[in-house]
């Protein structure tokens, strides 16, 4: 009788942050599950009995993206002054375009705004994935903004949580705007101009 062989053993932690980058630079409906396969060097069966099918295999890479994240929002926002810092987090987008717009291959914008414009509304579980990082988003941001207020760093003209919005809205568009080609100059303008308006 013959003997069939062992399923592949793999990392899953590195195989779904290889699909993350693999889902982030072509986009979701780009990505084929063949193209999964050959990048991961992954059996099809493996892929499957590890992640499910394909959207679930994105959804668990964009929550991956977003844990990222959220822990350098963190890291940089506890780090000394909160404007810099902020400035830094919008600038990001801007910079990135600058140097990677011409290479394939390279993850573009950022991969919670490319979720919302491929998957959502009609994803309902993509959706929640999106609106729990905006809030997450939100809420880390206009705690700073809350601390830059009591130090005097930050106006105290609007609530935090206003501020906070109009952040999430300016990265969020410095994002998807940089997909397109961006006037990096122009863009650190606008970033420059918003950060300013936070100014005490």
């Amino acid at each position: 009788m013959a003997r069939t062989g062992r399923p592949r053993a793999f990392d899953k932690e590195q195989a779904l942050e290889r699909a993350l980058m693999l889902f982030w630079s072509r986009g979701y409906g780009a990505t084929s599950v063949q193209d999964l396969v050959e990048a991961l060097a992954l059996e099809r069966g493996s892929l499957y009995g590890a992640f499910g099918d394909k959207r679930s295999f994105y959804l668990a890479a964009v929550q991956l993206y977003w844990d990222a994240y959220e822990r350098r929002l963190l890291a940089a926002l506890e780090s000394g002054p909160v404007l810099p810092a902020l400035r830094e987090v919008l600038a990001t987008p801007a910079r990135a375009a600058a140097e990677y717009a011409s290479d394939v291959g390279v993850p573009q914008g950022c991969m919670i705004g490319n979720t919302t414009a491929e998957l959502v509304p009609q994803d309902a579980e993509a959706r929640e994935i999106v609106v729990r990082a905006h809030a997450r988003f939100t809420r880390i941001v206009a705690d700073a903004l809350r601390r830059g207020q009591a130090s005097g760093e930050v106006t105290g003209d609007a609530a935090p949580e206003a501020q906070a919005q109009l952040l999430l809205f300016t990265v969020q568009g410095l994002s998807l705007v940089s997909r397109t080609g961006l006037d990096t100059t122009a863009a650190l303008a606008a970033v420059d101009a918003l950060i300013d308006a936070l100014r005490a």
